[in-house]
């Protein structure tokens, strides 16, 4: 299990553990966490609705891919740090993030 932080719309900080063996992106353990995350294109980093900030824990995971930047790109709010949660899988990487929801999706 990864443990990691998600931060709301409203400041609300809750610790989330999440399966680190069953291949889950981020964008689905927040779907199923019941987060307000629209994610209408199902995870193929054509919308950016799942659009997230990495608060901590940023170098950890890595960089965006092409096509992840070209959407996050596009969006009218984006910051150095920003990531399409459906591009991250969950896993060690995870361990002790901080995430902050940044998406479409109220």
């Amino acid at each position: 299990m990864v443990n990691f932080t998600v931060e709301d719309h409203d400041g609300n900080r809750q610790e989330i553990e999440a399966p680190d063996d069953m291949g889950f992106s981020l964008m689905e353990i927040l779907k199923a966490s019941e987060y307000p995350v629209l994610a209408t294109c199902g995870g193929m980093a054509l919308c950016a609705t799942c659009h997230i900030e990495v608060l901590e824990g940023k170098d950890e995971l890595g960089e965006a891919t092409d096509i992840e930047l070209d959407q996050l790109e596009n969006l009218p709010e984006y910051f150095p740090t920003s990531r399409l949660a459906c591009q991250i899988r969950i896993g060690d990487i995870l361990e002790g993030a901080v995430i902050k929801l940044r998406g479409e999706d109220q």
